[in-house]
């Protein structure tokens, strides 16, 4: 049986559980929360609900980290010490904080992903191909539309398909990111990437990438109508980095997916 332990107890904690119990391989080991006594009733299945860090390292073979930023330094940091494997989601992460997550790959296995959709996963690789093949003649434009809730923009996943766009031109998304939500209307410099942002309701994701020529446009999206398929995407990266050595790794390594 594999046991797992989850870092942060929102929305995907509660995915994520559901789909543990649905699954009579699996067990919840224990669910780290900044407020543990309003979180017990939402996982009955837990060997624990705990605001205690420590908590998710007894008896568990793999920590997921759907918790904030800040929490994730200090998850990575101690998974590092106990020697778990660790998945994290938290998308926002700074540099200092994913200097944390770097840090722990070196000592433990670490999957870390943006977005834990395994089509996700796809499109990026589609996106790259795509960007490499048409080249800069095509202009490159990223929509994306969240939830109210969410706090980042552009999404973590927006900026994962502009890096797929950037590094398959031989460039860096920091140098061809053309976001300016105060100017909506304005013209993106010729060779940018411009996003486009959209937070409305309950909508869990949806990103649609463009590349447009004056006599022809290519089309590739995702959209998604539950996290649950992020959870799936979280628990399948937890069976497969149980069984791999120290490193930083992505959902394209736990597909699979050829990127040369």
């Amino acid at each position: 049986m594999n046991r797992i332990a989850l870092a942060g107890a929102g929305r995907m904690g509660e995915a994520i559980a559901r789909q543990i119990a649905a699954d009579p391989a699996l067990e919840l080991a224990a669910v780290w929360a900044r407020d543990a006594s309003a979180a017990a009733s939402r996982f009955p299945g837990a060997g624990a609900v705990s605001d205690e860090l420590g908590q998710l390292f007894v008896a568990s073979d793999c920590v997921i980290d759907f918790s904030l930023p800040a929490g994730s330094v200090q998850v990575a940091a101690r998974a590092a010490d106990e020697g778990t494997p660790l998945v994290c989601g938290v998308s926002g992460l700074n540099p200092e904080q994913f200097s944390a997550l770097e840090a722990a790959a070196a000592r433990i296995p670490v999957v870390f992903d943006r977005n834990m959709s395994q089509g996700v996963a796809v499109l990026t690789e589609l996106v790259r191909q795509a960007a490499a093949a048409l080249g800069s003649e095509f202009r490159a434009f990223i929509d994306e539309t969240h939830h109210v809730h969410k706090l980042d923009a552009p999404s973590g996943t927006a900026l994962k398909l502009g890096e797929a766009v950037a590094g398959a031109r031989g460039g860096s998304l920091e140098d061809l990111m053309w976001y300016a939500p105060e100017e909506p209307d304005a013209d993106a410099p010729e060779h940018s990437i411009r996003f486009t942002v959209e937070r409305r309701g309950e909508v869990p994701g949806e990103h649609e990438l463009r590349f447009v020529s004056e006599s022809e446009r290519l089309t590739l999206g995702h959209s998604v109508t539950s996290r649950d398929v992020f959870a799936a995407g979280a628990l399948r990266a937890a069976g497969w980095v149980r069984q791999q050595p120290p490193g930083l790794y992505a959902m394209r390594d736990v597909l699979g997916l050829d990127t040369q």
